[in-house]
């Protein structure tokens, strides 16, 4: 029963990721179909990936046929706070719980997921956890096949005119971060000028964009830990 409940619980809580992610991934899904995947392709790239940084930054590298070493390199770059995530995540579980039920957990950690979870008063239980998973995936999924699919039967004029929704969501996301601390504002324009370089600068415009994408969020995040740490103040806070 106490299982059942934590469970429920779980789904119960993550009914607002579920309809953020539907958003978004419906977004996704439109970049998806756009970039040639097929409905079942992109569905099972958001079941198996549920990220949407990597998704959407590596349908560029899909698109133009990139190496697997550089999606390999792009997917471990943008990715890897999610080990971080899990790693701190699995303190918060018993030492009874097992591996398997760790790395079920550590496959739906997302920033929302792991936000949830750190909150929650106690010990974390992992029904608790694949009910947060579950109801978040299906969201996200579900999101990316409407996509994919209405991508597959409108005028490329209006997935055109669609596709724009993942800018806006972007912006969205940063400017109300940006305008308060100085320090985003920073990483965000020093991105914009180091993707523009590397766009038009007669030898940095032959790197694949997959290469450039890791370059720039390598730099960008070197150097904003470098000039701009986050204070004990800050992390604990957050």
């Amino acid at each position: 029963m106490e299982k059942e409940n934590e469970f429920i619980e779980g789904l119960r809580d993550a009914v607002p990721v579920c309809l953020g992610y539907l958003a978004v991934s419906f977004a996704f899904g439109i970049q998806a179909a756009e970039a040639g995947l097929t409905v079942f392709q992109a569905s099972l790239m958001s079941l198996t990936n549920v990220t949407s940084a990597g998704q959407f930054s590596s349908l560029d590298l899909i698109a133009t046929n990139a190496t697997y070493a550089e999606m390999a390199l792009l997917q471990l770059v943008v990715n890897i706070r999610y080990m971080l995530m899990s790693t701190a995540l699995s303190q918060k579980f018993s030492s009874k719980v097992g591996t398997l039920s760790r790395c079920l957990v550590a496959y739906g950690v997302t920033d929302e997921i792991f936000g949830l979870s750190v909150t929650r008063k106690g010990r974390l239980k992992p029904a608790y956890s694949y009910g947060l998973i579950i109801c978040s995936v299906f969201g996200w999924v579900l999101g990316t096949f409407l996509g994919a699919f209405a991508g597959q039967i409108m005028p490329q004029r209006l997935i055109s005119a669609l596709g724009l929704a993942i800018y806006g969501m972007f912006l969205a996301i940063i400017i109300p971060e940006a305008s308060e601390n100085g320090a985003v504002m920073a990483v965000v324009i020093g991105a914009m000028v180091m993707s523009t370089v590397f766009t038009y600068a007669p030898v940095l415009s032959s790197i694949s964009s997959g290469f450039r994408i890791i370059i720039v969020t390598v730099v960008i995040a070197a150097a904003a830990a470098i000039f701009a740490p986050r204070t004990e103040e800050d992390t604990a806070d957050a």
